[in-house]
């Protein structure tokens, strides 16, 4: 891939460019979307100079999941998940299964999904989501590996599949949490994790987060961009394109800390230590990457 041209384009204005007190784990960013396909490298960079330092890609098919085993491969500090998102769901299917089995046997790819239930779109019928999502729930024990779950809508539903499978299962996280009090205590209940996004930076929809967030077990506690979506509102620039990017995820972990009452510069080391230890990284995995892309 041939390095972008340094224009406004490719980089962040400088009122955006806040490097974390600590480094961080981003755990859900979907680079294989096209919008990153002009200035990747440039993209990484910037990651690393705001010391979010290991990024897990998302897969939401195989398509996506392969090019995210691809992009970890070629680059140091970058993980992948394999997965089938419940929007497309109708299409599982045994040999969309094997596939997905033999993804989950890449020593890139940290985690089954992105997995779940999204009751409030129906892309896919919610027996298909169903389906699928079960299929994977075995496929997530048979690994052995964490899931990544997408739930919108659901959350009922979803906790009564977690709970038939919760001995069966490793980890989980409920990527993108957006629900409420009841659904939150009932994640709890299962010992699941927890991945906060800018949703919790958006003052139209995300005012009832900020009451939760401190309910939220600091070890359960994980955090990530979705990006390209869901572009913080609380940064103190405009953002050309308005295209969220990993370097962007300190600002997500200082409203996190706002509403939590305490110091940034605690909560982003304990996320990662989260994390870390979530997908089964090495702790000095953060460290590695750094040294690597800058040798």
């Amino acid at each position: 891939m041939a390095a972008p041209t340094d224009t406004f384009d490719d980089v962040l204005p400088e009122a955006l460019r806040f490097t974390s007190p600590a480094p961080l784990v981003d755990i859900g960013a979907n680079l294989t979307h096209e919008s990153f396909a002009r200035d990747l490298p440039a993209v990484l960079t910037r990651a690393r100079a705001a010391n979010v330092t290991t990024l897990i890609l998302t897969g939401t098919d195989r398509e996506h999941a392969e090019q995210a085993v691809e992009l970890a491969r070629r680059h140091p500090g970058l993980f992948a998940t394999a997965g089938v998102h419940p929007h497309d769901a109708s299409q599982w299917d045994p040999a969309l299964a094997q596939a997905m089995r033999d993804l989950h046997r890449q020593p890139e790819v940290v985690a089954v999904g992105e997995c779940g239930l999204d009751f409030n779109r129906n892309f896919s019928t919610p027996t298909e989501q169903e389906r699928a999502f079960e299929a994977q729930l075995g496929l997530a024990a048979e690994s052995g590996k964490p899931l990544f779950i997408h739930e919108r809508d659901a959350g009922r539903r979803m906790r009564e599949m977690l709970h038939a499978w919760r001995d069966d299962i490793a980890d989980a996280v409920i990527h993108c949490f957006t629900a409420d009090r009841e659904t939150l205590y009932g994640y709890r209940d299962l010992d699941l994790h927890i991945g906060l996004t800018g949703w919790l930076c958006d003052e139209r929809r995300g005012h009832h987060l900020r009451e939760l967030v401190g309910e939220i077990p600091l070890d359960r506690l994980m955090v990530e961009t979705d990006c390209p979506y869901l572009l913080p509102r609380n940064l103190p620039a405009k953002l050309k394109g308005r295209r969220h990017e990993p370097a962007l995820l300190p600002w997500i972990v200082r409203e996190i800390a706002h509403w939590r009452g305490m110091d940034e510069a605690e909560l982003a080391p304990a996320t990662t230590a989260t994390a870390l230890a979530f997908f089964r990284l090495p702790a000095g995995e953060t460290r590695h990457a750094n040294q690597h892309e800058e040798s």
